[in-house]
């Protein structure tokens, strides 16, 4: 029946695409002011019948996500199906976040001359451009510096340049990087997952077209996106034995956001696996060539946009907003108030100390994975992954959306199993933490705990695996999807088990 066939699959999330973005044009994160006139308040009674609707088309997205995932499709079959969830998306308000009006204001203050780094949106003047961004900026972001690195100020200049900050060309026009973006990750999803020798169709359906994704990257608009394509399109050139490129790309990716950073210890390890003479000089290669590429790319792009080296001090200034998703930012604050009860000293010290310690732990265990990549027990694009999963898992302030930045890698360089099941429970749940006008109301995590625990049973129940893929321990071919064709990059160590330490 067609119905429950890949096609039935396809047109099922693309009505849930659809839904989504009704009930966006009316409940998503609209501007205070839009001279044209498109993306206007409609009222309180509106609005709620709105994010009805854009809730009930997430569910529809989310299962149809899951259902496709049980069909042997093709990349083809895929690509079309991304193509068809993503075409709503295109000429929607910003949903689920009010962070692209942060870019257009902060590419308006490039424009103006002012300091992305010492002031924030609230220096530019209401009445000129990037003004209606800057109003519409949330208010925890209205007086701080930007967080960016001066490569994503460049294009954000440029596209307040270009539309003079007008609210909606300027949000299509962010929401172009983002496409763009997209087609960057499939492009690198596709390749790191033949490197693996894994499916590709089960990379993209997993790394691509996951909802996550598609709400926060598309609909969304945020930078991860932009971040995460530049990395791995790196790494992917890294695997091919073209460290140099790969490097100079990751330098991009770390300019438009820092995290990206990560992956140059794992470049690194390709590169010592690959060089030659002295152990030495093998060691010394590995460890300092990557970063110095690196860190040439960043200072030309720094000295190109003329922002100056601000965003060195400004990497923190996230860590200021608290997010309940932060394990160490909820357990700091809670030590911090029980220290505060019982010994009467102020809590933001201990709030910090815990908050600090997490990333200590973080970076610990990136040196682990590191050491395993080294060995051979797991590849290095496999540790990457695991690496930007830790480093969110323990960070002081934590979105849903980036749980995607080590996803994206787990994605292509895992067969599926355990832990990828893990992520697809948390990718349906994380979708509804989120109103989409960018709200986290308590009913948000209600829903998305309750995702969680529909997803583990339905998962325990039938896997989400198409028909002829093999889970592990089980009996039976291993993959009969015409799209697995294993390669191996001369650049790449002898292929290891991809499971989760």
């Amino acid at each position: 029946m067609w119905a429950l066939s890949a096609v039935g699959y396809r047109r099922l999330g693309a009505v849930g695409s659809l839904a989504i973005v009704v009930g966006g044009w009316f409940a998503g994160k609209l501007p205070v002011h839009d001279p044209w006139g498109l993306w206007t308040d409609h009222g309180s009674a509106t609005k709620a019948v709105a994010a009805a609707v854009a809730y009930v088309g997430l569910t529809v997205l989310v299962v149809a996500w899951w259902q496709y995932g049980r069909t042997a499709s093709t990349v083809r079959d895929t690509l079309v199906t991304l193509a068809w969830w993503t075409a709503p998306f295109l000429l929607a308000p910003p949903l689920y976040s009010a962070d692209v009006y942060s870019y257009i204001a902060q590419g308006s203050m490039v424009v103006e001359g002012h300091d992305v780094y010492t002031v924030g949106p609230s220096a530019l003047d209401p009445g000129g451009i990037g003004g209606d961004a800057a109003a519409s900026v949330g208010n925890h972001w209205r007086d701080t510096p930007a967080p960016y690195g001066p490569l994503f100020l460049l294009i954000s200049a440029a596209v307040a340049w270009t539309t003079g900050g007008t609210i909606v060309p300027a949000v299509l026009a962010m929401r172009l990087v983002a496409l763009l973006s997209l087609v960057l990750i499939v492009w690198a999803l596709r390749r790191l997952a033949r490197e693996h020798g894994h499916s590709e169709s089960r990379a993209l359906w997993l790394g691509a077209l996951n909802p996550l994704l598609l709400i926060h990257v598309v609909g969304g608009v945020h930078n991860d996106g932009l971040m995460i394509g530049l990395m791995l399109a790196g790494f992917v050139l890294a695997l091919r034995g073209q460290w140099v490129a790969g490097s100079a790309l990751v330098g991009l990716a770390i300019m438009v956001k820092s995290p990206a950073a990560v992956s140059l210890l794992f470049i690194g390890v390709l590169v010592h696996a690959s060089a030659t003479g002295p152990q030495w000089r093998r060691w010394a290669k590995g460890l300092f060539a990557p970063g110095l590429i690196a860190c040439a790319v960043a200072g030309g792009a720094t000295l190109i946009s003329g922002t100056g080296f601000g965003w060195l001090h400004t990497q923190g200034v996230a860590a200021n907003i608290h997010t309940a998703l932060s394990v160490t930012s909820d357990l700091g604050l809670g030590l911090g108030e029980l220290a505060h009860l019982l010994l009467d000293v102020d809590a933001e010290p201990v709030k910090s100390a815990v908050q600090t310690l997490g990333l200590a732990v973080a970076l610990g265990l990136i040196v682990v994975l590191a050491r395993r990549a080294m060995r051979g027990s797991m590849t290095p694009a496999h540790a990457l992954g695991l690496s930007l999963l830790v480093l969110v898992a323990l960070s002081p302030m934590v979105q849903p959306w980036y749980l995607l930045w080590g996803m994206a890698v787990v994605a292509a360089t895992e067969q599926y199993g355990r832990f990828s099941a893990v992520l697809t429970v948390l990718s349906a749940a994380l979708v509804y933490e989120t109103h989409p006008m960018g709200a986290t109301p308590p009913y948000g995590f209600a829903l998305a705990g309750l995702a969680v625990v529909l997803g583990t049973l339905a998962i325990r129940r039938a896997p989400v695996v198409p028909p002829g893929v093999r889970l592990p321990g089980r009996r039976g071919p291993e993959c009969t999807a015409e799209d697995q064709q294993p390669s191996t990059s001369a650049a790449s160590p002898t292929p290891a088990p991809q499971n989760a330490p």
